[in-house]
């Protein structure tokens, strides 16, 4: 390699260093240095800043009299994890709000979508109701609720307690939006699905391509029934199972301290197994747990007994993700 060649790749590690390893390698042809930049994720004015300090670093170099810089965007690659249930009244969007809380808390840069377009209910979950997202473009930029969490919801765009009379494909329509928001700095997308196996369900696993579900029920031989349902859409789908919840699972009496099984007991472990699927944990039915989800709290921000329920879950949820890389 000559010396020339030498001075073009000792350019291009100092461009990348300057360029924070957005740049790729140099190239110079008579007289004129050539390189393409990634400015995705850059405000304007740090795109100026970067392009500046790149061309007045080139054109110092030895035998550079013109500098051309290609400005590219690369489309950010974001894991999406459905979170579902064949019925309503299971606690799901109540695992969907933890889960995002407690993975975030876990390193994960994660982001979440209320998808119950009919019915949205992550708003109050995560405090952040009455909230109206900006927009860029024709990309919703997420708000931030309880936890730092960034996030979307039906519930953000429409006034409390407004009927959405919709048919499917309005509704569809509305759940691309959310799903493709600005989501900068997210990694993992959280998607609260409605209850069911309906369009929006059919559209999400058509469209979006989640990178595996979660299914969320109680211990009651009906709810493990639809979840069974629920499940079966996914696989057909072909969208891999990451495991069950159950949830509701015990309650433990503040009074006289016995616990109790008003849903029955061991019921979404025995069905996971029966399914070939991870069992997640459980998660007991405890009135702590419902005061705070209705405060906007979620429990798994805390550091009390509320909160390990849904950290052993996400811990089990981050050892899946790291086993897809």
């Amino acid at each position: 390699m000559g010396p020339h060649m030498t001075d073009i790749k000792a350019l291009s590690e100092r461009l990348s260093i300057l360029s924070q390893g957005r740049t790729s390698a140099a190239k110079v042809r008579d007289a004129t240095l050539t390189l393409v930049l990634d400015v995705g994720g850059l405000s304007r004015e740090e795109r100026l800043v970067m392009v500046e300090a790149l061309e007045k670093e080139a054109r110092a170099a030895p035998g550079i009299s013109e500098v051309r810089i290609a400005q590219t965007e690369e489309k950010h690659s974001i894991t999406i994890i459905a979170v579902a249930s064949g019925k309503g009244g299971v606690g799901k969007s109540t695992v969907s709000a933890n889960l995002a809380v407690a993975l975030a808390q876990l390193g994960v840069r994660v982001g979440l979508v209320d998808a119950d377009i009919y019915g949205p209910s992550q708003p109050r979950l995560l405090a952040s109701e009455g909230r109206r997202p900006e927009t860029e473009g024709k990309q919703i930029i997420p708000i931030h609720g309880a936890g730092n969490i960034p996030m979307l919801s039906m519930g953000h765009l429409v006034e409390p307690g407004q009927a959405i009379a919709w048919r499917g494909p309005m509704a569809a329509n509305a759940l691309g939006q959310l799903v493709d928001g600005k989501w900068d700095n997210v990694d993992v997308l959280i998607v609260d699905m409605p209850p069911g196996t309906g369009d929006i369900q059919l559209s999400m696993v058509q469209k979006h391509k989640p990178a595996g579900v979660v299914i969320v029920s109680t211990p009651q031989d009906l709810a493990l029934i639809d979840a069974t349902r629920a499940v079966n859409l996914f696989e057909q789908a072909a969208v891999p199972m990451i495991g069950l919840v159950e949830n509701m699972a015990g309650y433990l009496c503040p009074h006289c301290g016995e616990p109790s099984d008003p849903f029955g007991t061991g019921g979404a472990e025995a069905a996971a197994k029966s399914m070939g699927m991870a069992f997640l944990g459980r998660i007991p039915l405890s009135i702590d747990i419902r005061k705070a989800s209705d405060a906007g709290q979620p429990p798994a921000a805390g550091k009390d007994a509320e909160a390990e329920p849904f950290m052993a879950i996400a811990r089990r949820v981050s050892d899946w993700l790291q086993s897809q890389t």
